[in-house]
Protein backbone atom coordinates (compact mmCIF):
# COMPACT_ATOMS: atom_id res chain seq x y z
CA UNK A 1 0.00 0.00 0.00
CA UNK A 2 0.72 3.56 -1.11
CA UNK A 3 1.37 5.58 2.28
CA UNK A 4 2.62 8.96 0.62
CA UNK A 5 -0.36 11.10 0.58
CA UNK A 6 0.86 12.64 -3.18
CA UNK A 7 0.52 9.01 -4.52
CA UNK A 8 -1.52 9.98 -8.12
CA UNK A 9 -4.07 7.51 -7.61
CA UNK A 10 -1.77 4.08 -6.68
CA UNK A 11 -4.36 1.03 -6.48
CA UNK A 12 -3.04 0.68 -2.91
CA UNK A 13 -3.72 4.27 -2.09
CA UNK A 14 -6.90 5.70 0.02
CA UNK A 15 -7.11 8.60 -2.75
CA UNK A 16 -7.78 5.29 -5.43
CA UNK A 17 -10.36 4.68 -3.94
CA UNK A 18 -12.00 8.11 -3.74
CA UNK A 19 -11.61 8.98 -7.27
CA UNK A 20 -15.06 8.12 -9.81
CA UNK A 21 -14.89 5.58 -12.15
CA UNK A 22 -14.15 6.28 -15.58
CA UNK A 23 -17.36 5.92 -17.71
CA UNK A 24 -17.55 5.05 -21.05
CA UNK A 25 -19.80 7.60 -22.98
CA UNK A 26 -21.29 7.57 -26.75
CA UNK A 27 -22.62 10.65 -28.51
CA UNK A 28 -24.77 10.08 -31.27
CA UNK A 29 -24.71 13.12 -33.80
CA UNK A 30 -28.11 13.12 -35.73
CA UNK A 31 -27.90 16.72 -36.80
CA UNK A 32 -26.69 20.46 -35.38
CA UNK A 33 -22.55 18.54 -35.85
CA UNK A 34 -21.38 21.65 -34.37
CA UNK A 35 -23.15 21.62 -31.17
CA UNK A 36 -22.82 17.71 -30.87
CA UNK A 37 -18.83 17.60 -31.38
CA UNK A 38 -19.00 20.63 -28.48
CA UNK A 39 -20.35 18.71 -26.22
CA UNK A 40 -18.46 15.38 -26.99
CA UNK A 41 -15.39 17.54 -26.75
CA UNK A 42 -16.46 19.19 -23.61
CA UNK A 43 -17.47 15.60 -21.86
CA UNK A 44 -13.55 14.38 -22.44
CA UNK A 45 -12.28 16.89 -19.67
CA UNK A 46 -13.25 14.66 -17.34
CA UNK A 47 -11.00 11.52 -18.28
CA UNK A 48 -14.40 9.55 -19.38
CA UNK A 49 -13.79 7.63 -22.63
CA UNK A 50 -15.83 9.38 -25.29
CA UNK A 51 -17.04 7.65 -28.84
CA UNK A 52 -18.48 10.37 -31.35
CA UNK A 53 -20.90 8.15 -34.11
CA UNK A 54 -22.42 9.60 -37.37
CA UNK A 55 -25.39 8.42 -38.74
CA UNK A 56 -25.58 10.69 -41.47
CA UNK A 57 -23.02 12.77 -43.74
CA UNK A 58 -20.16 14.25 -41.44
CA UNK A 59 -20.01 17.33 -39.91
CA UNK A 60 -19.34 20.49 -41.86
CA UNK A 61 -15.81 21.40 -42.48
CA UNK A 62 -16.31 24.75 -40.68
CA UNK A 63 -13.45 26.36 -38.69
CA UNK A 64 -14.80 25.29 -35.30
CA UNK A 65 -15.09 21.61 -36.46
CA UNK A 66 -12.13 21.20 -38.16
CA UNK A 67 -10.70 22.55 -34.41
CA UNK A 68 -13.31 20.29 -32.63
CA UNK A 69 -12.14 17.24 -34.67
CA UNK A 70 -8.62 17.56 -34.39
CA UNK A 71 -9.05 17.93 -30.44
CA UNK A 72 -11.15 15.12 -30.19
CA UNK A 73 -8.43 13.17 -31.97
CA UNK A 74 -5.99 14.38 -29.29
CA UNK A 75 -8.06 13.30 -26.39
CA UNK A 76 -8.27 9.89 -27.86
CA UNK A 77 -12.21 10.19 -28.70
CA UNK A 78 -13.31 6.99 -31.11
CA UNK A 79 -14.60 8.69 -34.09
CA UNK A 80 -17.07 6.48 -36.06
CA UNK A 81 -19.49 6.56 -38.91
CA UNK A 82 -22.12 4.24 -40.81
CA UNK A 83 -21.10 6.20 -43.54
CA UNK A 84 -17.39 7.42 -45.37
CA UNK A 85 -16.72 10.38 -43.76
CA UNK A 86 -12.70 11.69 -43.25
CA UNK A 87 -11.12 10.92 -39.84
CA UNK A 88 -14.00 8.88 -38.96
CA UNK A 89 -13.89 4.58 -38.70
CA UNK A 90 -16.25 3.27 -41.41
CA UNK A 91 -18.89 1.15 -38.92
CA UNK A 92 -21.96 -0.69 -39.97
CA UNK A 93 -25.53 -0.01 -38.32
CA UNK A 94 -25.84 -3.71 -37.08
CA UNK A 95 -22.21 -3.17 -35.46
CA UNK A 96 -22.86 0.29 -34.20
CA UNK A 97 -26.03 -0.91 -32.67
CA UNK A 98 -24.38 -4.04 -30.98
CA UNK A 99 -21.07 -1.77 -29.60
CA UNK A 100 -23.84 1.08 -28.03
CA UNK A 101 -25.23 -1.42 -25.81
CA UNK A 102 -21.58 -1.71 -23.90
CA UNK A 103 -21.79 1.86 -23.11
CA UNK A 104 -22.75 3.44 -19.79
CA UNK A 105 -24.17 6.48 -21.47
CA UNK A 106 -25.45 6.77 -25.40
CA UNK A 107 -26.47 10.36 -25.77
CA UNK A 108 -28.24 11.42 -28.79
CA UNK A 109 -27.55 14.76 -30.27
Amino acid sequence: MTTSPWCAGATGCWCFKLMPERKRIAVIVKGRSEEALRMALGLTLYDDMVDVYLTCTGPEPTEMNLMTLEMLKAMKAGLYSVCEVEDFQLVSEEDMSRTLLKYDVVIPY
